[in-house]
């Protein structure tokens, strides 16, 4: 999947905020009075139900913006999976903004159009498929869409090192699958030759283009 170059909020003089791995830049429930834009390292929104499953709604990267509400509360949480710089701005500058928001709106259709593709994801993709879209999604610039610059023909082979910053349990939680399920599939993958697993959190991809066929997009 290609990833846009997206615009910045940095140039509307927002306030820069440093996380740690795994903390809270906000609560479901709070007040949404901040617009926040990604400027480093990866972040993921999630909704808790009554009984207390997790849904992971969305992952974020650089150029990413996250915090817009339709009501007066945040709708979930947002969570930093690795250390991470975030830009603030207050929504009353904003809203007094023409140019904030022409660069808001291109943030957020490039966002949309990721949504409607988790949402095919979970409504009518297979375990290999999700798993399959999941990784390939953590390769720039490939995906087999629009943008997909494919094989790079100055390497001998179309590998590549994934860095994981989830969780098998936080996988799962996006994926709409058990925590069993993601890591059969990570086996079958493995057994299969498609990856090799050289750290929990590191990841190998033999054959890009392979992994690629196994998205359903084709």
């Amino acid at each position: 999947m290609a990833v846009a170059t997206q615009p910045t909020f940095e140039a509307f003089g927002a306030k820069l905020t440093k996380f740690g791995a795994h903390d809270v830049v906000y609560y479901e429930g709070d007040e949404a009075k901040r617009l926040y834009q990604l400027a480093s390292g990866t972040i993921m929104l999630f909704k808790l139900l009554p009984d207390g499953r997790r849904q992971v709604v969305e992952i974020l990267r650089p150029g990413d913006i996250f915090g817009l509400s339709a009501g007066e509360e945040q709708d979930c949480t947002a969570e930093t999976l690795t250390e991470a710089t975030v830009r603030e701005v207050d929504l009353k500058q904003v809203e007094a903004s023409v140019d904030l928001q022409r660069q808001l709106t291109k943030c957020l259709t490039n966002q949309m159009n990721i949504l409607h593709e988790h949402a095919v994801l979970l409504g009518r993709k297979s375990a290999v498929e999700r798993v399959a879209s999941f990784l390939m999604y953590l390769v720039p610039n490939r995906g087999g869409g629009v943008g997909c610059v494919g094989p790079d023909p100055s390497k001998s082979d179309d590998g590549c090192d994934l860095q994981l910053h989830m969780t098998r349990q936080e996988i799962a939680d996006y994926l709409g699958l058990t925590i069993e399920t993601v890591s059969r599939v990570v086996s079958d993958l493995k057994r299969r030759g498609v990856i090799r697993i050289d750290r929990s959190d590191k990841i190998h991809l033999n054959r890009i283009c392979g992994l690629c066929q196994m998205t359903g997009i084709h």
